[in-house]
């Protein structure tokens, strides 16, 4: 217990080092190991914080305090890079709902039916979820490349307005039923094989302790990341790779602590937990991104491209397609996180060679 107060205290300690001193290469080889500390050390204080407060709230804790960091985390790119970091935020919603659904969901799939053969999680919730991402991912990423009211894969101001109040009002509702009117469909149907499920809850001062050291473990995440990213961008360069390699390595990077929570819950034959980590990171990633990101854009004058090229909305389909079958029934097994990683694989190939 007293290693997991000191991890997040230890990364954010090398994080602090390596801004004041950036060039020192000791820094890059020490952020590594530290990030990976800063991950473990999220899931462990976010499963601190779920075990408290219970289900669905835990799983929504972590998923909106990843979901805000980035949302700095693109603003702050966005700010800094001006026309060259137009496509910043497309790059980055679009590889977090790929890793989700795919990524996520495939290693949840596949790491929870090579252990239970057979797993269920309630379609109610699930279901409801991927067709509010699937209205979202299509408005915010689909239909810019499609209208004709501005130039490009481009939305004008006014459309912009809307798409963003569109996408924060489903974000909300599903809050609402995940939370208040139809919480029972976001409960895990057992618990009998997590054995944490039945310790003790901890007390509200170590649930609030563990809230203030989630927070900075995952700010060191994101720091960590984006100061190790002129490394990465540099052997992007070296390797000849797209620069969207960029945007993907550190949404993965972003994705790990509540990618390694979603697989712990499904080992543990909690798969709907697993689930609402899922599907409720993706939607909070477009509908808390993208409505701050629009206000930036307008009231900064920043230019912002939102649709995608014909390959990536390929993909997109794809994905939703095969959500749609393999989460359609509420039971799941090892064949279908296989499916979901081969289109995982697919995403990352033709990110490197598109």
């Amino acid at each position: 217990m007293h290693a997991f107060i000191a991890y997040p205290l230890l990364c954010a300690a090398t994080l602090t080092a390596g801004l004041i001193w950036p060039t020192l290469s000791v820094l890059l080889w020490l952020a590594v190991p530290a990030l990976v500390l800063a991950v473990i050390s999220s899931v462990h204080h976010a499963e601190v914080i779920a075990h408290r407060v219970g289900e669905p709230y835990g799983t929504l804790v972590l998923a909106l305090s990843v979901t805000v960091i980035e949302v700095a985390l693109v603003l702050s790119m966005m700010l800094a890079g001006g026309a060259n970091a137009a496509t910043v935020p497309r790059d980055t919603i679009y590889a977090a709902v790929m890793i989700i659904c795919n990524g996520v969901v495939g290693v949840c799939l596949l790491a929870g039916g090579l252990r239970h053969k057979e797993q269920n999680f309630r379609i109610e919730g699930t279901g409801s979820g991927m067709a509010a991402l699937v209205v979202m991912s299509t408005l915010v990423l689909v239909m810019p490349s499609l209208t004709t009211s501005a130039p490009g894969a481009n939305y004008t101001a006014s459309q912009l307005l809307f798409v963003a109040a569109g996408s924060l009002i489903l974000w909300l509702v599903f809050v609402f039923i995940q939370t208040v009117r139809h919480r029972d469909y976001f409960l895990p149907a057992q618990d009998a094989a997590d054995e944490d499920v039945h310790a003790t809850p901890p007390t509200a001062h170590q649930a609030v302790g563990s809230f203030a050291l989630l927070i900075v473990a995952l700010v060191s995440v994101v720091g960590l990341a984006k100061l190790l990213s002129p490394t990465l961008e540099a052997l992007v360069r070296q390797w000849q790779a797209p620069t969207a390699v960029v945007g993907t390595l550190i949404a993965i990077i972003v994705l790990a602590p509540e990618t390694w929570a979603a697989i712990r819950a499904a080992r543990a034959n909690r798969l709907q937990t697993s689930m609402n980590l899922a599907i409720g990171s993706a939607l909070a990633s477009i509908g808390l991104t993208i409505p701050l990101v629009v206000l930036a854009s307008i009231w900064l004058d920043l230019p912002l491209t939102l649709g995608l090229v014909p390959k990536d909305m390929a993909l997109l389909v794809l994905t939703f397609i095969v959500g749609a079958i393999t989460l359609g029934s509420g039971r799941t097994n090892l064949m279908q996180g296989a499916i979901h990683l081969v289109v995982f694989a697919a995403f990352l190939f033709l990110t490197f060679v598109p």
